[in-house]
């Protein structure tokens, strides 16, 4: 007589985590950051957007640091839809700018042209000042990272 088989022990579920949803991580006792986020915690796909530079689809720079901040926000947004993803599933931006007091001393135009293009959305930031960037008439350059959700 054949020995039967015990069944195999059922597996419980994993609980599923949401797609694409993202954690603002601020550790216990730190002020909190205006503008941006110490960090964030995300699931999805990724979408990396190199640097952006305040130009136009024709190549053309407007005048002014603001003018060219808001662009370059708008070119990072144009790459993030053709990666199916938004504003608001960015998780990083790198800002290069080459001059930190013309970023100083139009911060609160920035936070208007930022809201503008990217809404109230803050995600990680970093902001660092470089001697040169490739395109000569070029201020800013931004780089974007996204999880889109699953």
């Amino acid at each position: 007589m054949a020995k039967r088989s015990k069944p195999a022990p059922k597996k419980r579920p994993r609980p599923k985590r949401p797609a694409g949803k993202l954690a603002f991580l601020q550790p216990k006792g730190w002020p909190a950051p205006k503008g941006y986020a110490n960090g964030i915690k995300a699931t999805g796909e990724f979408v990396f957007v190199g640097g952006m530079v305040g130009w136009d689809a024709n190549e053309r720079f407007p005048d002014g640091f603001v003018a060219q901040v808001r662009q370059a926000l708008e070119n990072i947004t144009a790459v993030l839809a053709a990666g199916g993803a938004k504003p608001q599933h960015v998780t990083r931006l790198t800002w290069y700018v080459l001059d930190i007091e013309e970023y100083r001393a139009a911060r609160k135009e920035l936070g208007a042209a930022y809201r503008a293009v990217m809404g109230d959305h803050f995600p990680a930031m970093a902001l660092v000042e470089v001697r040169r960037l490739v395109e000569p008439r070029a201020r800013v350059e931004i780089e974007a990272t996204a999880v889109v959700p699953r």
